[in-house]
């Protein structure tokens, strides 16, 4: 099996940089997943995929689908790419230089709005997987939402869907978006150094940031959502937020190779509804552990309630999501968007899993 080493980062113009990510993200961005296309339907079957950070639990079924051989299974050539924020991986699909992104699905309704059209076709999950910690310094002024007010609040970036998540919960607790700051500070080390040093006050974050951050008593959890009853809670209904999501006149254009994708994705879904969190971290990248395979199968057995068995959109998911997006984001507010046009669920209908 080919192995290709690439990091990449766009800027907010799009434009391609060069940047450093953490230990975790190195070793993902350098496993690739390649097969001789033989099967393929000669157009499209090389694809590339940008996630939003490959070791994140919330998005383990991209790496692990690569571990588990399904998309050579399917006769796929797939180049899997990590970014550290949902937001980016984005960037990337838009711009074009990707063919999917795996990230939340929220992304699809504020960039239809935006004028491009671009669905989820396999729907990993129905609840967020994330979680708002508080530092173990701030833990004392902040018990729950409503203290945000004056707070620095810790995203992955701007404009991500930790980022939007965040200002639902300030707004739906009686703070508006103006009265906190957000700061970017991505995931794993960057995140937690921000949460000891002081830098934020709070934040919003996956595992296995999150186990991690428990283990050092460097905060605690104030917000859970990495179960649908934690989703209820927060946002009143079931939240799909990690998909396969790509553009539909891609998707409409190369739907053997999209048949392929959803194949493979809900192979690995159903596979991972069947094996134990043990089981599943040791399918992957050893660097994902970080020295500790005991914190990483909790933090992905936490996690694992999170994500649907068949790739299907939850029902009522899309208009909890469009309500969350209204309550802060003017744009979206003020628009009328056709939640039909954002996910497809013709595929995974369809798949072999």
């Amino acid at each position: 099996m080919r192995t290709t080493v690439r990091y990449t980062a766009l800027a907010a113009a799009g434009l391609l940089a060069l940047t450093s990510l953490t230990a975790c993200a190195d070793d993902a961005a350098s496993t690739a997943s390649t097969g001789s296309g033989s099967k393929g339907d000669g157009k499209g079957t090389k694809v590339k995929i940008m996630v939003g950070g490959l070791d994140k639990v919330i998005y383990l079924p991209a790496m692990l689908t690569q571990r588990l051989g399904y998309f050579d299974a399917e006769g796929l050539d797939v180049e899997l790419l990590s970014e550290p924020a949902g937001v980016q991986a984005e960037t990337a699909l838009v711009s074009g230089q990707v063919q999917g992104a795996v990230g939340f699905y929220d992304h699809t309704l504020d960039l239809q709005v935006k004028g491009k059209d671009v669905e989820s076709v396999v729907q990993f999950s129905h609840a967020p997987g994330e979680v708002e910690i508080v530092s173990t310094d701030a833990q004392d002024d902040i018990d729950s939402p409503e203290d945000f007010k004056g707070k620095k609040l810790g995203v992955t970036g701007l404009g991500s869907s930790t980022d939007f998540l965040t200002k639902y919960l300030a707004v739906k607790n009686g703070v508006k978006v103006s009265d906190f700051t957000p700061v970017a500070v991505g995931a794993g080390p960057t995140f937690i150094a921000a949460l000891q040093q002081g830098s934020i006050d709070a934040g919003m974050t996956t595992d296995p940031t999150v186990a991690t951050v428990l283990d050092k008593k460097a905060g605690k959890i104030l917000v859970d959502m990495r179960t649908p009853q934690g989703s209820e809670e927060a946002l009143g209904g079931p939240y799909p937020s990690s998909s396969l999501y790509m553009q539909t006149d891609w998707v409409n254009g190369h739907k053997d190779t999209v048949q392929k994708l959803a194949n493979a994705f809900v192979k690995t879904l159903k596979w991972m509804s069947t094996h134990s969190a043990s089981e599943i971290a040791e399918k992957m990248p050893a660097d994902y552990s970080q020295g500790n395979k005991m914190l990483y199968s909790v933090a992905i057995k936490n996690t694992l309630p999170m994500f649907t068995v068949d790739g299907v959109m939850p029902k009522n998911g899309p208009e909890t999501v469009e309500k969350v997006l209204k309550a802060f984001n003017p744009t979206i507010k003020n628009a009328t968007v056709d939640l039909d046009k954002t996910y497809t669920t013709e595929f995974v209908s369809k798949a072999t899993g």
